[in-house]
């Protein structure tokens, strides 16, 4: 009997879609539970804020050199680009930038930090816990690890570890004596439920690059192929008019089962998820010259970035001295303070035990934020005239700028540049720094990528827990839609084992669960 075109099209799709989903069930099954944990948890890390959150305030006592005369201590005749005082294994250091890298002197002594011995790592490891030092237990890290297996950590030699019983584990770097990974009981269990299988984080492959990113890439591309595949056949066998007909019933689908349920389930949540899984996808930039550069990167934007924050002189520097700056904050507990200039004026950025700022000019008294009409006279004049589109201030967030844990900063200054790439800064007023930024250039990694992984619209993600809801239940059907391949996987398998064995090879029946 000769077959139709359209039948053998119509059953080579089936074959390729069925396989693909053998090869594949687990992965996906890995990938969207493990997206509600996502929402909620992060891989553990150490950012800036988290050093100076454990750090010691600043006293005003123990800062006996000015930033000249500890710069002076280096015989650099650079400037720096950069200049901090915070503390290091509880001394004040200030924190020199430039372009051979960081230079840490202690604003006590003058002495430049080079050396790191046993005893300061254990100090240091002791002071971000509050435990001692002799309750944990110490290792140095010779393999990568779970929690160093990402990033600069994984090629991060010497490095030390501490452990208690509590659970509370923190890494040391034996160059720098800084504490680069911190993990707790809680933060680990929820980087098992969310980020690790979510990321394909395993050690024995995350450890591997290359590798690591190629298995992510396939997969979510193969992935994807066999998600459109699959929808494309579940539209295909639907007859609305229900000529199928399964326990003399008619019906619209020619399964029953699991199959029938792998069906409904398909045509529910298999748009979803092929998105999820190219979206996925991109975020391994697969096609790295989508992106075509940073906003504003050869249209003269970049000038308003440097028009806001300018270079650092050491003249300004010894205008005011840091203890000076602290006596006038003497009621608030500083963990560090940044030097920098706004608009060409030299002024001392403090952040406090809180979290929040103050700005302490060179002259002049302290203030909660810069003078938004003058970051709005510093941008308009660096953009040129008919540069912008619009400037004002943005209360809340909006499509390009936001954040669903609401730790961004607000209200923030949005500058809106009449280029061709239609270019948004947002200028965090308290700061007087760009906290980000948007152009054309960056549709694909702001739409493709987070728009439809993340669902990060702002009708949805400004309203929780509404967006809560709408992404837990998309992820529960994608999970329902693996499960049932999951059990179909078996199912074929066993056919193709049972069909392998002598034993059972004659009396095989393929049972494709049709009504």
């Amino acid at each position: 009997m000769k077959v139709s075109t359209s039948a053998l099209v119509k059953r080579s799709a089936i074959v390729v879609h069925r396989w693909l989903g053998v090869s594949l069930c687990l992965v996906f099954l890995l990938w969207f539970p493990s997206g509600i944990g996502m929402m909620y948890w992060d891989f553990p890390s150490v950012t800036e804020a988290n050093r100076l959150d454990r750090s010691p305030a600043l006293d005003p006592s123990t800062v006996r050199l000015s930033p000249g005369e500890a710069y002076a201590t280096l015989g650099e005749a650079q400037v720096p680009a950069e200049i901090r005082l915070n503390t290091f294994d509880g001394r004040p250091v200030y924190r020199f930038q430039t372009g051979q890298g960081e230079h840490i002197v202690y604003a006590d002594t003058g002495e430049e930090q080079l050396f790191v011995s046993n005893e300061m790592v254990q100090r240091v490891a002791s002071a971000w816990t509050g435990q001692p030092v002799n309750a944990a237990t110490v290792e140095a890290v010779e393999e990568v690890d779970q929690w160093t297996v990402g990033g600069a950590l994984r090629t991060l030699r010497p490095l030390w570890k501490y452990s208690w019983p509590n659970g509370e584990q923190v890494y040391i770097s034996g160059d720098s004596g800084e504490v680069v990974q911190y993990t707790t009981t809680a933060s680990r269990l929820g980087a098992y439920l969310g980020p690790i299988p979510h990321w394909l984080y395993f050690t024995p492959l995350r450890k591997h690059p290359p590798e690591w990113s190629r298995v992510v890439i396939w997969s979510s591309g193969v992935g994807t192929f066999a998600a459109i595949l699959g929808v494309t056949i579940g539209i295909w066998m639907y007859s609305p008019s229900k000529r199928y007909r399964n326990a003399d019933v008619p019906t619209s689908i020619p399964y029953r089962g699991q199959k029938r349920w792998h069906t409904v389930l398909g045509l529910i949540f298999g748009v979803a998820t092929a998105t999820w899984a190219f979206s996925g996808m991109l975020s391994m930039d697969p096609f790295p010259a989508r992106t075509g550069g940073p906003a504003g990167s050869d249209n003269g934007a970049w000038r308003i970035p440097e028009a806001l924050r300018g270079d650092v002189q050491m003249a300004d520097v010894a205008v005011k001295h840091p203890r000076e700056v602290l006596a006038r904050l003497e009621n608030l507990d500083v963990k560090e303070l940044e030097f920098t200039t706004f608009a060409g004026e030299a002024a001392y950025l403090a952040t406090l035990a809180s979290g929040g700022t103050r700005i302490v000019p060179v002259s002049g008294e302290p203030d909660f934020e810069f003078d938004r009409r003058r970051i709005v006279d510093v941008v308009t004049k660096a953009a040129g005239p008919g540069g912008l589109l619009g400037i004002g201030i943005l209360e809340q967030y909006d499509m390009y700028y936001l954040d669903r844990r609401r730790q961004r900063p607000l209200p923030v200054i949005l500058a809106r540049l009449n280029d061709p790439e239609r270019t948004r800064y947002y200028i965090d007023p308290k700061t007087a720094r760009v906290v980000g930024a948007y152009s054309s250039r960056n549709w694909v990694n702001r739409w493709a990528y987070h728009g439809l992984h993340s669902l990060d619209f702002p009708w949805l993600y400004n309203y929780r827990p509404a967006w809560d809801i709408v992404v837990i239940a998309f992820m529960v059907g994608g999970t329902a839609l693996c499960v049932t391949s999951l059990i179909l996987a078996w199912r074929v398998l066993g056919r193709k084992l049972r069909l392998l064995l002598p034993a059972t090879r004659r009396g095989a029946v393929l049972n494709e669960d049709l009504v």
